[in-house]
């Protein structure tokens, strides 16, 4: 355990004790001292010294050095000259030096100490008489005031404990709270600590009492071990048994007799982990106890010092620094604390610390030190290094340090950093990890982990290991990610396999090394990956020849490179072929591209990709992406296995190949600003894995075919800027799609519902057009009413969209009620209130006919306009019950209520609604759906906008035939674009009485 003990603060020991050797040392001293010693406590008692003049210079040098003097007061101790005069040098220390004195009555009373009554007075008073014979009159009033200032301080009375082990343990216990024995030092500048210790310790606060297991998980070097002392320094006092112990590099059993031995404040003996376990679980259980085990790196570990976590009982904390966060998924945690790189900020207040000793840098040293800075990339680790290293150098090492470690890292910190890849106890994850810090950084996680599989080397695991152990991270949109001082690790990695011939190192990407390669032809067998980017302006042309040798090369990244002669040399290992700016018009047959998992051919001169079709059956992602050129896919028949087909801005491509209706594995086809495509195969629809299409920017593309909800995996569906006019019908019924962009809608599919269901229900074009002839009714069974659920609304607007009229049956009157509140919240506009504006507007009204309304329509229809003509008011001229051919009922605003009347036989109805006529707006073009709400038999019928305007004798035998004698019905007419309706009538049409 680091403290802030005697050797490091300028102090001998931390504590001298002064005792009579006769009454206690055979038995309460002795245990004492080991318990000191046991604990860590650096102490000095002067029995082990043989007296003499130069014992005495000893003592008080000890004295003098000490940071605490234990003073045993026994009966006998009063009668030691030895004694009192120890006594007097302590008090004298206690008042220039600050040494702190604890007594400890032992078998005697604090007030006869102090007055120097009862036994213990007895004995001192024999003893100054003695001396006062010999005139030692000061010396006895020294110790006299000695004893009864002593006498005056707190201390441990052993008449309050049942026995000298009891009394020893609080001694020792209040020793370590007095020296703070167990106060860890911490980094010197604790720069941005404070703000995140506070995010532990507030959730440690808010555990309500009960026991809690924290972790902070990070990479190396990034401030766990800080963190984690500065949090037990915070709250350690809050505990009566707490420990820091640092786990790496112990055996299972050392590490549980550390712990106990710790905590226990004992040495302690552990014969087996099992004995451990229970040990540790025995003697913590119960007890407030606070433990740190930090730099944790195997789960045994763990399950050695936490066992089942049973132990941890109310009002203890355990935290757990690690590099691999699955130790502590494992263990269940209650708590991870992820470390996060410090900002610029705080790294360059950091690093000016420690290689300036100020918060910010001087100013002709300022862009040297933001360069450092950068360099560290937030790394505390790297900024303390490199400050250190720093401080106090000119500016032109400075600068030769920066040129350095762009050739060679810190071997400081490549140390620490190197600790978690030498950690990886497979070769597949060092692989992996070397692959991405050369490649990969920066790609999608799933196109990596895709090529590496192809590569053998199990990368879902793989890459899931190396995140846990933070070597590598997931980054915005997917990416992974690396710090950059562990990139610089792995590439070092690389290097030291061979310094002198880079040809013979597994992985090349340095511009310079692999240029030598191929111009030298030095590749070897060695070579797995190569990376050679040039500019746009520059292609440089290579031989083919020289990849000959690199039959092991199964990563090949080429950007603007030209390559003359054979392909058939390149390596037929080859797994991802990342080629941008390829400059042929095909690729060539022999390029062996068979076990190819990716070709990534963006900005090439492609025409096709090849000349006749190839049998690729490994290919699970093309991208030909912004290859102006290309003017047509290839056949899909020779890629069984393709999952991601990419052609963004292919604007010379006007033909997707029908074969692309076999892939049955195709996840993704990306067609944006493909500008020459005017039509999608019709086995296309066919796709039923597919999950996203992306056909935005495709200009000519002006219809989606209804079989589009074929596909019925497709979730994610992008088609801005394209010539389509109205969204397919079958999207909305679709089960899979989630969100779309066409046709100016965006978003959340089951967000735009309504919005589309506006757009059929009333097209653009003459309504009157719109009427088709397919009879009959989509009847929809029971419905859960429960949440207004939209899938159910989406199903019964997709019915409507290719039905004339739809009806929905639900089980009670309260799913009824509720869903007709659903519907018309999708079908109507919100009704504009009444007002005087609105009252200078004249009257209409509007007639809809229902199976046979003829006989009385022209009488109705008169004796309306008659009435509007001559009223201001719509109460007085609508016509009621006088005349013989209907029975009227009338509603204000846009609903009218009526029972079936038990006494006529029903041929018809006409339904009449009186609003408020503008300029803008009229019923003919407001109108959107009839809905008929049948109260006694828990059912709707809705009738869209093409059938209202043209009723015929089919849609009245759908409607009579679900209205019973008796039954209570409701009527509402629905608008758009704030229509007032004033009033609205529903005259029944009769024949000859049923009576």
């Amino acid at each position: 355990m680091s403290s802030s003990s005697s050797s490091n603060s300028g102090w001998i020991y931390d504590v001298f004790v002064s005792f009579r050797g006769e009454d206690t040392r055979k038995t309460f001293v002795s245990h004492l001292d080991a318990a000191l010693s046991n604990a860590g406590i650096n102490t000095f008692i002067d029995y082990r010294l043989e007296k003499g003049a130069e014992i005495v210079a000893q003592l008080v040098r000890a004295i003098q050095g000490s940071r605490m003097s234990l003073i045993v007061l026994s009966l006998d101790y009063a009668s030691s000259r030895w004694c009192l005069d120890e006594l007097v040098k302590v008090r004298q220390c206690d008042r220039t030096d600050g040494q702190m004195v604890v007594p400890i009555f032992y078998d005697v009373y604090p007030s006869d100490v102090r007055h120097q009554t009862g036994a213990f007075g007895e004995r001192f008073k024999a003893l100054v008489d003695k001396c006062l014979l010999q005139g030692m009159h000061h010396q006895c009033s020294s110790w006299r005031d000695a004893l009864t200032t002593v006498a005056n301080l707190a201390g441990c009375n052993s008449r309050n404990f049942r026995s000298d082990g009891e009394l020893v343990d609080q001694i020792v216990e209040d020793i370590f709270r007095k020296l703070d024995m167990d106060l860890l030092t911490i980094t010197e500048f604790p720069v941005g600590l404070e703000s995140r210790v506070q995010q532990v310790i507030d959730f440690i606060n808010h555990q309500s009492g009960r026991g809690c297991v924290v972790g902070i998980w990070g990479m190396g070097g990034s401030g766990k071990t800080t963190i984690a002392k500065f949090i037990y320094n915070q709250i350690r006092l809050r505990f009566k048994r707490r420990g820091f112990i640092e786990a790496s590099n112990r055996g299972h059993i050392d590490l549980q007799e550390k712990l106990l031995s710790d905590v226990l404040r004992t040495k302690v003996k552990v014969h087996s982990i099992a004995m451990g376990i229970s040990m540790i679980e025995k003697r913590f259980c119960g007890e407030r106890t606070l433990i740190v085990l930090d730099d944790v790196t195997e789960f045994a570990q763990l399950k050695a010092l936490c066992g089942n976590c049973k132990w941890i009982g109310v009002g203890s904390v355990v935290v757990i620094t690690t590099r691999d966060v699955r130790l502590l998924k494992l263990l269940e945690v209650d708590y991870v604390y992820k470390m996060e790189e410090m900002d610029e900020n705080e790294s360059l207040e950091l690093f000016s610390q420690h290689a300036f000793r100020e918060e910010k840098p001087s100013e002709d040293f300022n862009e040297l030190a933001r360069n450092v800075v950068a360099y560290c990339g937030g790394l505390p680790l790297a900024l303390e290094v490199l400050g250190s290293y720093l401080i106090k150098r000119t500016k032109k090492v400075w600068e030769s340090v920066l040129l350095k470690l762009e050739k060679i890292p810190n071997y400081q910190v490549q140390k620490i950093l190197r600790i978690s890849f030498d950690g990886l106890s497979d070769p597949l994850e060092k692989d992996i990890f070397l692959d991405v810090c050369c490649f990969f950084i920066g790609k999608d996680r799933a196109y990596v982990t895709e090529i590496l599989n192809g590569c053998g080397l199990c990368a879902d695991i793989g890459i899931t290991v190396l995140i846990e152990r933070s070597l590598i991270k997931v980054e915005k949109n997917n990416k992974l990610g690396m710090h950059p001082l562990l990139r610089e690790m792995g590439r070092e990695i690389i290097c030291e396999s061979s310094r002198i011939e880079p040809g013979k190192r597994s992985r090349l990407w340095f511009q310079k090394d692999v240029l030598d390669v191929l111009t030298r032809n030095t590749g070897t067998e060695a070579i797995q990956g190569l990376s050679l980017k040039l500019r746009f302006t520059i292609k440089d042309c290579f031989e083919a020849y020289a990849f000959v040798e690199m039959k092991g090369l199964r990563l090949l990244q080429l950007d603007h490179v030209l390559l003359s002669g054979n392909y058939g040399y390149l390596s037929k290992q080859l797994r991802w072929v990342s080629w941008q700016g390829f400059a042929l018009k095909y690729i060539p047959n022999n390029f062996d591209l068979k076990g190819v998992i990716a070709i990534d051919f963006k900005h090439s001169s492609l025409r096709l990709l090849w000349k006749k079709p190839q049998v690729l059956q490994c290919l699970k992602i093309l991208n030909l992406s912004h290859s102006k050129y290309l003017i047509e896919t290839p056949d899909f028949s020779g890629l069984p296995s393709l999952e991601k087909l990419i052609l963004k801005d292919c604007p010379s491509l006007c033909k997707v190949h029908q074969s692309i209706g076999d892939l049955r594995d195709l996840l993704l086809i990306n067609l944006k600003n493909c500008t020459s495509l005017s039509n999608l195969p019709r086995e296309m629809y066919k796709l039923k894995s597919l999950k996203t299409l992306i056909l935005s920017g495709c200009l000519k593309i002006d219809k989606l075919e209804e079989d589009i909800v074929q596909m019925e995996s497709l979730t994610t569906l992008i088609a801005e800027n394209i010539a389509v006019k109205q969204v397919p019908f079958s999207i909305v019924s679709s089960k899979s799609i989630g969100y779309i962009s066409l046709c100016g809608y965006e978003g959340p599919l089951r967000i735009l519902i309504p919005s589309i269901i506006w757009s059929w229900m009333s097209p653009r074009m003459n309504p009157l057009s719109r009427i088709h002839s397919i009879p009959g009714t989509s009847s929809l069974g029971p419905m859960d009413m429960q949440n207004n659920d939209l899938g159910d609304l989406a199903l019964l607007f997709s019915n409507l969209s290719n039905q004339r009229s739809v009806l929905m049956q639900c089980d009670t009157k309260f799913q009824l009620s509720k869903q007709l509140g659903t519907i018309l919240d999708f079908t109507k506009s919100e009704l504009t209130s009444y007002t005087s504006q609105v009252l200078k507007h004249s009257l209409e009204s509007y007639l809809i006919g229902i199976g046979s309304y003829a006989q009385g329509l022209n009488s109705l229809s008169r004796s309306i306009s008659e009435g509007l003509a001559t009223n201001e008011s719509c109460d007085d001229f609508l016509p009621g019950d006088n005349y013989p051919h209907w029975l009227a009922y009338t509603g204000d605003g846009h609903s009218v209520y009526f029972t079936v009347p038990e006494n006529c036989c029903m041929k018809g109805m006409t339904l009449c609604v009186v609003y408020l006529s503008t300029p803008e707006n009229t019923a003919t073009e407001c109108l959107t759906s009839v809905i008929m709400v049948n109260y006694t038999k828990c059912n709707i019928q809705i009738f869209k906008r093409d059938t209202v305007i043209s009723f015929n004798d089919v849609d009245w035998q759908c409607i009579i035939s679900h209205l019973g004698l008796g039954d209570e019905v409701e009527i509402f007419v629905t608008f758009r674009h704030g229509l007032v309706v004033k009033k609205m009538a529903v005259y029944l049409m009769y024949g000859e009485s049923v009576l």
